[in-house]
């Protein structure tokens, strides 16, 4: 179940920080914060969200200039991919162990490469379902969150 655009907003708001913006419909909240720690802003957004919705969602923050520099780097152009393959970031909360072996292809799905605490991936759309997820939560866990690139675009211009 996802929260209410207007209500995240002003859980936020009430919280402290400034300039809050939601993204899209899927949670994606731009904002300004005194506190430079990503790891306590997410802690303070995860507790208005307690008190403001009565329940939490898994917070990931990145500054907006992180954001931008992974657009602006073209990411992808690297990779030969498909004309119709969605390019995806897999945000992690930290970077991974050392062990991974890239690339990793299963159905129509390729994780591609780690940068940091990002993961670079790409999927054909097709008739098993989200074969990406599954993929990538085999490989990295379950406490992920997964954007598209002009989701990610759009979040870093906000």
């Amino acid at each position: 179940m996802n929260a209410s655009m207007p209500e995240l907003k002003r859980c936020f708001e009430t919280a402290g920080f400034t300039d809050v913006r939601t993204i899209l419909s899927s949670g994606n909240v731009a904002f300004g914060a005194r506190m430079k720690s990503p790891d306590a802003i997410a802690r303070r957004a995860q507790d208005a969200m307690a008190a403001g919705l009565d329940r939490t969602f898994g917070t990931f923050v990145r500054p907006a200039t992180h954001l931008q520099e992974l657009v602006e780097s073209d990411p992808f152009a690297a990779f030969d991919l498909p004309r119709s393959g969605k390019r995806i970031v897999t945000f992690l909360r930290q970077p991974p162990e050392p062990g991974v072996t890239l690339p990793i292809e299963r159905d129509g799905a390729r994780i591609l490469k780690v940068v940091a605490a990002e993961v670079l991936a790409c999927y054909v759309p097709g008739d098993k379902g989200p074969a990406f997820m599954r993929l990538l939560e085999r490989t990295f866990g379950t406490d992920i969150t997964t954007r598209t690139l002009d989701t990610v675009r759009k979040c870093a211009s906000a």
